[in-house]
């Protein structure tokens, strides 16, 4: 028997990859068929860089931040190179770092100054590519004013993480041992146009429903706006914050074109309820995907 002679190992970075290859009447973005596939399930894992992680410290100094690389996940998809993105809501900047990351320029809106300043601050020390750094406006003030300075049809895409109500106001078990103890903040700010310190629910949905829906004038047509969202309990009433928000937001000519379930797998369990009664530990979010419908 005549031994087979052992296949040379060849060097990873020697050996050519295959071309990328874009469909021509692509317009949404600059992912191929294989890309695009694993982007449309229903449930995606939340990806965290860690509580360890350098780059996670200025993202824990906001009471509620969301992961820079599910921001990324959502920019490639729906922009491309050099896109335009909006986030009205930007808190320490997660979407602006993505644009950074992904070559997009991002505007970002954020009434709290100390939010503002950690933006910057994280754009020069967590992105590395300083043309794209250059790319990111981060911009002071109320939403409900800054977006009507926006020029009409000049957005890619909308996304953001708006507050989610006054939740914030409820010191819980979670807030006091992840929050408290460790002197972080446990509110957007104290301002009166926060709306985190609205009182009243349908009031603070009209509210975000302005701000969301002015949106769609600067959002060019057919374009996308992607609302990362949790449903919550207010005393022992649950809302499906997430249906409110896409009702109110239909009549801006916002229609949902889907509903991404983000499981937060590495999130703590509290004992909610014990022994007394049914309370949830709410382990997800969810991506409202809406399309802009005007012509």
């Amino acid at each position: 028997m005549v031994a087979r002679k052992p296949k040379a190992k060849v060097d990873d970075a020697t050996v050519p990859s295959e071309p990328k290859v874009v469909h021509p009447k692509n317009p949404l973005n600059e992912l191929t068929s294989t890309e695009w596939l694993p982007e449309t399930v229903s449930v995606w894992n939340q990806r965290g860089l860690g509580a360890n992680h350098p780059d996670a410290a200025i993202e824990r100094e906001h009471p509620a931040p969301f992961s820079y690389t599910d921001v990324s996940r959502l920019i490639r998809f729906f922009t491309k190179r050099e896109g335009v993105v909006l986030d009205p809501f930007v808190g320490v900047g997660s979407t602006l770092k993505a644009c950074a990351v992904e070559g997009r320029r991002g505007i970002g809106f954020e009434l709290n100054p100390k939010y503002v300043a950690l933006t910057k601050k994280r754009l020069k020390k967590e992105a590395s590519n300083a043309e794209a750094v250059d790319w990111q406006e981060v911009r002071k003030g109320d939403a409900r004013k800054l977006v009507q300075a926006l020029d009409e049809n000049t957005l890619d895409f909308v996304i953001t993480s708006p507050p989610y109500w006054n939740i914030l106001h409820k010191e819980d078990h979670k807030a006091k041992q992840e929050r408290i103890d460790n002197q972080l903040d446990t509110r957007y700010s104290n301002d009166k146009a926060d709306l985190g310190n609205i009182d009243d629910y349908e009031a603070f949905l009209e509210a975000l429903g302005g701000i969301l829906g002015a949106c769609v004038k600067p959002l060019r047509p057919k374009k996308y706006m992607a609302v990362i969202v949790s449903d919550f309990r207010d005393k022992s009433n649950y809302i499906m914050f997430h249906a409110d928000l896409a009702r109110v937001l239909r009549p801006y000519g916002l229609e949902m074109r889907g509903l991404t379930v983000l499981y937060q797998r590495h999130k703590r369990i509290f004992p909610y309820g014990y022994p007394y009664a049914f309370v949830p530990n709410i382990h997800n979010q969810f991506i409202l995907l809406l399309q802009n419908t005007k012509k």
